[in-house]
């Protein structure tokens, strides 16, 4: 009868190569000539390793969203994840635009874009907590799930408290960039105009969601890269269970 833990690692390849790119797969080949082979087992990956090494490619890919984003000018210069102004503010908009205020407006977008690059950092300490708790079924319906299927469990698990947790990052940061006195100046120029519509911007929460968005964004693509190529992951776990 078979040795179980070789059955168990043999069939944790089988499924997971199958859910991987030509190109990724040159790993599980030497895996499983190694346990044809009859090499000890204990040599080569556990069902363990493999979850290890999922866990630490998405704490990396996580740390290199989080970098990216949360230094100066991650959102702002950034059109895939640059914050326009909230729409509600278009009408205000068009008609400070009248009176030469275009540039308050401007220095307002730029002022969302960098409470977002402040509070993003904030963010990695969630990430490493919901990775931490992986449980291997999750592993595995992550390898075998579509391209996207990490980024999904992220949101499923962290929309709400990744947005209830930079809720107040946002709010300290929007102050801190002066974006909450700009506001407040736009709208007593834009209110003092005659028959001037009501407007109701929630900057904290606008900033918060496209905040997210832009993470999620991010980590997609980092998600497509580590199924694309997962051994250019150079830590010494990921080399082990990469095979390089």
């Amino acid at each position: 009868m078979p040795n179980r833990t070789a059955s168990t690692s043999l069939l944790l390849i089988t499924l997971f190569a199958g859910s991987m790119p030509a190109a990724a797969a040159s790993w599980f080949d030497r895996l499983k000539d190694a346990i044809g082979g009859g090499e000890d087992v204990a040599a080569a990956l556990s069902s363990d390793d493999i979850a290890a090494g999922l866990k630490e490619a998405l704490t990396v890919g996580t740390g290199n969203v989080i970098a990216q984003l949360g230094v100066n000018d991650g959102f702002n210069l950034d059109p895939a994840v640059h914050i326009p102004l909230p729409g509600q503010l278009d009408k205000v908009k068009d008609l400070l635009s009248k009176v030469g205020m275009e540039g308050t407006l401007s220095d307002l977008e730029l002022r969302l874009n960098r409470a977002a690059e402040q509070a993003t950092p904030r963010a990695k300490a969630l990430f490493v907590d919901a990775i931490s708790a992986m449980t291997l079924d999750d592993v595995m319906g992550i390898y075998n799930g579509p391209e996207d299927a990490a980024t999904q469990y992220f949101r499923g698990k962290m929309s709400e408290p990744l947005a209830q947790e930079m809720v107040p990052l946002v709010e300290q940061s929007l102050a801190d960039v002066g974006a909450v006195s700009t506001y407040e100046q736009i709208m007593d120029r834009y209110q003092s105009i005659p028959f001037a519509p009501q407007v109701d911007a929630d900057l904290n929460s606008y900033v918060v969601d496209r905040g997210i968005d832009g993470i999620f964004f991010y980590l997609a693509r980092e998600e497509a890269a580590i199924r694309a190529n997962p051994a250019k992951r150079t830590t010494e776990l990921l080399r082990r269970v990469f095979g390089r």
